[in-house]
């Protein structure tokens, strides 16, 4: 979250957070899709951020490392709370790579607002 927050106010840059989702190291990988929420999270002063958030996701869809897919699921869910439409646009284009719980976990909180039905 830290990485984001730095990230968002241009201490880091993009370059910087792409670096990660090509590293051996799954919380490296982790750290990239993480460092997204805080440019969505509105309760933190993130204003939506779905081109650099959608950025670091296309990095990971073929990752199946638990970690990184439970932190895809938690980027797109924050994300969806800004812009519905860029993260079923993605979620459309990327379907056939996704993993089931991220397909299933980011269409139940577009659908119901919620994580789980």
């Amino acid at each position: 979250m830290v990485s984001g927050w730095v990230w968002r106010e241009g201490q880091i840059t993009n370059e910087d957070v792409l670096k990660w989702p090509n590293s051996e190291n799954r919380w490296e990988r982790r750290d990239a899709v993480v460092s997204t929420v805080p440019l969505n999270l509105k309760a933190r002063g993130g204003t939506g951020d779905a081109k650099r958030t959608l950025m670091v996701c296309e990095k990971v869809v073929d990752d199946r490392d638990d970690m990184v897919v439970k932190a895809l699921s938690w980027a797109l869910r924050e994300l969806s709370k800004s812009d519905k439409v860029a993260v079923q646009q993605f979620l459309d284009k990327y379907s056939s790579k996704l993993a089931a719980r991220v397909k299933k976990e980011v269409t139940t909180k577009l659908l119901t607002g919620k994580k789980n039905r």
